[in-house]
């Protein structure tokens, strides 16, 4: 099966090198698309180098300033779907997604249409947060779930592998979400067009170097997100 796995990155320098080492570790016939946001920390000038001198499967698309990480994804997906790959997956570049579970998550694509990578599916798998975040996270996800009847205990988390089939059956372009609600309302949609949702436990380990692009701003998005996907399955608008 042709796999691509999507990694947005802005500022990510300390990090994108080991994440390329460690795909082309568990298997080099994985494709890499690093989606860069003009990273002033000279992250993506690091993939070319790495791209030119040692890894061919590794491919860069750089865009001219900071959009945001559904953009990302969405140029990302597209990118997937023109290229004809069989299997996409999606995971941050800082460390905290660990490479080491693709395979597996991969594997359960014979049992589901979409698996996500989920840090409450077996208790709470978090490691290195505070509890004050740990708690914003758990909670956003419960209210979620209440909110929309998604049957999903990770709907925030950006860990996933995704069947072609799905995600060319959602209208991309009209995803206006980022960051936390991004997550949410791609699960939505293709809950709603009746694909099966698995979720694969992980270990989610919070970045030790870089920046956390986390902000006030997301969490306010994914808050009122929830709302408007909950009026959709009422009144039938989504798409």
């Amino acid at each position: 099966m042709k796999t691509l796995i999507i990694s947005p990155t802005y500022n990510e320098s300390e990090n994108i090198a080991e994440l390329i080492r460690k795909v082309n570790e568990i298997n080099r016939e994985y494709h890499l698309l690093i989606v860069d946001d003009n990273s002033p920390d000279g992250t993506g000038d690091i993939v070319e180098e790495l791209q030119h001198r040692l890894f061919p499967n590794v491919y860069l698309e750089r865009r001219p300033g900071k959009a945001g990480l559904g953009t990302a994804y969405k140029f990302g997906f597209k990118w997937a779907l023109e290229r004809d790959y069989d299997i996409i997956v999606q995971m941050d570049a800082d460390g905290s997604h660990e490479v080491n579970a693709i395979p597996d998550m991969i594997d359960e694509l014979e049992k589901k249409d979409l698996i996500i990578g989920s840090r409450y599916i077996q208790g709470v798998s978090v490691v290195n947060w505070p509890i004050r975040r740990l708690m914003l996270s758990y909670g956003a996800n419960l209210y979620s779930r209440i909110i929309t009847g998604l049957p999903v205990k990770d709907a925030t988390g950006g860990f996933k592998a995704w069947k072609r089939e799905v995600l060319a059956s959602i209208d991309i372009d009209s995803v206006r979400s980022q960051g936390y609600s991004f997550q949410i309302e791609m699960n939505f949609r293709a809950w709603l067009k009746g694909f099966s949702i698995g979720e694969y436990p992980i270990i989610f380990i919070d970045r030790t170097v870089g920046e956390s692009k986390m902000s006030k701003a997301i969490m306010i998005e994914a808050i009122f997100m929830v709302w408007r996907l909950r009026i959709w399955k009422i009144f039938g608008w989504h798409k």
